[in-house]
């Protein structure tokens, strides 16, 4: 741009154009910019613009450690700052960018996966933020009691998660307890190292708490009984809580009638009787997720579910064993539901679905996945009678066809995800689904029958389109890749997987979908490492790549990816032709890279491996191997990987190649 374009667009340091406007001004116009693309136009069009930005951002997510202390000082408005994409991020590089930077407007951080920040890194956080009110420290395996102790000194803290944190116990839930009395929302969710005990110090301190997840501890009725006491608790998950059964239900049951949200799913001793208690004693809820929890309803469940007509949103019933009466009373007697889950379930007919959608006229979402009973009559009462209809599950339903598609096509505009894979459908169906102009996930796997003149009418009318799954539609060709890249262009996460006769050329077209953050590839056996380069030189934002059994990339595959998709967190290349020389550079030079999968590389030496992962310690997170390098690999090199948080996956799998069929 010239300087005289810049005077005029109010990027010189004149006071015309832009940049006459006033910061605060110009801050809330780049809050109606959506996209990330016209936001950064809009910075280097003017700097009036990028002053404004710095001074009204937000929100920020951080990609690489290194220009962390640049950015906290840059955006001193920030409220929400997400770390979770920072590679290599530890204890020390934390709080040397969180020094001297003013933080005092943050109140939310996310820290998921970061493994590397510990007890000291949080210590400094807390320290740095004091109007911390949301942590998300999910995923971080290594987390225990000691972390759980550093983020108990903000006592300001209302949500925490600490999913799959695997050492917290008692001992770290009562400091959170103890120091965060104002928590409303909290996970902990996999730390099974908690026991009835944490729990009821919990509920005695944190009298605030609206949501709760235990799913998957070993706690008995007698949490429950704690957790009754709760007055203004109104989401409780305890998936797969194996301990918990009827009595626990029944003892939830008495306590406060605030709870709205009740998921049991998974939970192998809870049968009809006891969900029918706890309805009793809820009168107020409104979503109840019972999957793969029931083997029958009893008459007792449906009375009581009959009580929440006027409240009851939400349904999940998947696997149970239903029947067309069963699905009729549930219609009559919950008529506004939203959604509905009958997966897997057996005994789910069009004689059921008629009558259940006859009388929920509201249902956005319906899922009928393995339900093969299910025929074309079922999507033509869905269509007429659920117009509001935005999500319909339909995998393997094989029994449906073109005709139905057409219906629901036709009835439903607001459709937004439909899933048919393994439904057999072809070109036809997918004409007709393309009037879904709001259509944002189509799942088209094991569609042999779909071609590229399907998947071009998809890309005329779809432009919308986010997520596209074609798993082994082995009749699509470069040419169908074309349309797409054409037509949609948001996409960001396409699955061409098995879909064989996809060549380099194909994945030049690709290169257009500048928003693609997730792209796999696996077992196209006629690309290259050209086709590779054509596609990370264009998706600057691609984030995850599976190149498994695609036996012609090469060193020159790795290269491009080396050079271009700086933003790679996990990638997939077994079975590939690569050298240790290609895979050094690669780890080396990959600053975000957390999750690699690298089994059957023939043509790296053990000491192409020893260098390679050397090179990328600090930053791993997980890595997938043959387990018959563990006894080669250097001790010291394996000692180095397990200290900075990387979790090795060893696998003994024998060297079959397959062809993409």
């Amino acid at each position: 741009m010239s300087e005289e374009e810049a005077q005029r667009y109010g990027g010189g340091t004149g006071g015309g154009g832009v940049g006459a406007l006033s910061v605060d001004l110009l801050g809330q116009v780049l809050d109606r910019v959506l996209e990330r693309r016209d936001r950064k136009a809009c910075r280097l069009v003017s700097r009036a613009f990028a002053r404004a930005e710095a001074a009204h951002r937000r929100a920020l997510r951080v990609l690489r450690r290194e220009p962390l202390p640049r950015l906290l000082r840059a955006f001193p408005a920030l409220e929400r700052l997400d770390l979770s994409a920072c590679a290599s991020l530890d204890d020390a590089s934390l709080a040397a960018a969180l020094a001297g930077a003013d933080l005092g407007t943050v109140r939310q951080v996310c820290l998921a996966r970061a493994s590397g920040v510990g007890w000291r890194g949080l210590e400094a956080l807390v320290a740095a933020c004091p109007r911390l009110e949301a942590v998300d420290l999910s995923h971080c395996v290594g987390a225990g009691d000691r972390e759980a102790a550093a983020l108990a000194a903000a006592s300001g803290l209302r949500e925490l998660n600490l999913e799959k944190c695997l050492g917290v116990t008692d001992m770290g839930l009562a400091k959170v307890a103890v120091g965060c009395p104002r928590l409303e929302n909290l996970s902990f969710k996999w730390c099974r190292e908690i026991s009835d005990i944490g729990v009821d110090l919990l509920v005695k301190k944190c009298r605030e708490l609206r949501s709760l997840d235990i799913s998957y501890l070993k706690v008995s009725n007698e949490s429950l009984r704690s957790i009754s006491t709760l007055e203004k608790l109104e989401e409780l998950a305890m998936v797969a809580c194996s301990c918990i059964d009827d009595e626990g239900l029944e003892l939830l049951s008495r306590g406060s009638n605030s709870l709205q949200s009740v998921d049991v799913s998974r939970c192998d001793h809870v049968t009809s009787q006891g969900l029918a208690s706890l309805i009793d004693g809820h009168s107020f809820l409104q979503k109840l997720y019972a999957a793969d929890s029931l083997h029958e309803i009893g008459q007792d469940f449906l009375s009581k579910l009959v009580t929440l007509k006027a409240t009851l949103t939400v349904l999940r019933l998947d696997g149970f064993e239903v029947s067309s009466s069963l699905l009729s009373a549930i219609g009559e007697g919950c008529s506004n539901l939203v959604e509905i889950g009958l997966s897997k379930c057996n005994g789910v007919t069009d004689e059921g679905i008629s009558s259940l959608v006859a009388c929920c006229s509201y249902l956005r979402t319906i899922d009928l996945t393995c339900c093969n009973l299910v025929t074309n009559n079922s999507l033509d009462s869905i269509a007429d009678n659920c117009k509001m209809l935005e999500c319909l599950r339909l995998e393997s339903c094989s029994s449906i066809n073109e005709k139905g598609l057409e219906r629901i096509a036709s009835c439903c505009p607001n459709l937004k995800e439909i899933d048919l894979t393994d439904c057999g459908v072809n070109d036809e169906a997918l004409h007709h689904l393309a009037k879904c102009s709001e259509l944002l996930i189509l799942k088209l796997g094991l569609s042999s029958s779909i071609s590229d003149k399907g998947l071009g009418f998809i890309s005329s009318k779809c432009g919308k389109l986010v997520e596209l799954d074609l798993y082994r539609c082995s009749s699509i060709t470069d040419d169908g890749l074309a349309a797409l890249a054409n037509g949609c262009k948001k996409i960001k996460l396409l699955n061409l997987c098995y879909c064989n006769k996809i060549t380099d050329s194909g994945l030049s077209h690709l290169g257009a979908l500048e928003e693609l953050t997730n792209l796999e590839l696996r077992c196209l056996v006629r690309i290259t490492g050209i086709g590779i380069s054509s596609v990370v030189i264009g998706c600057k934002s691609l984030v995850e790549l599976d190149l498994k059994r695609c036996y012609s990339v090469d060193d020159s595959g790795l290269w491009a990816l080396a050079r271009y998709a700086l933003n790679l967190r996990q990638l997939t290349i077994s079975y590939c032709q690569v050298t240790g020389l290609g895979l050094c550079h690669l780890l080396s030079s990959l600053r975000c890279l957390q999750d690699v999968k690298m089994v059957h590389l023939s043509w790296v030496s053990i000491e192409g491996f020893e260098m390679a992962l050397r090179a990328a310690c600090g930053r791993l997170k997980k890595l997938k191997i043959l387990s018959g390098l563990k006894t080669v690999l250097s001790p010291d090199l394996l000692q180095l990987l397990q200290a900075c948080g990387c979790r090795i996956r060893w696998v003994n799998k024998p060297l079959v190649y397959k062809d993409a069929i």
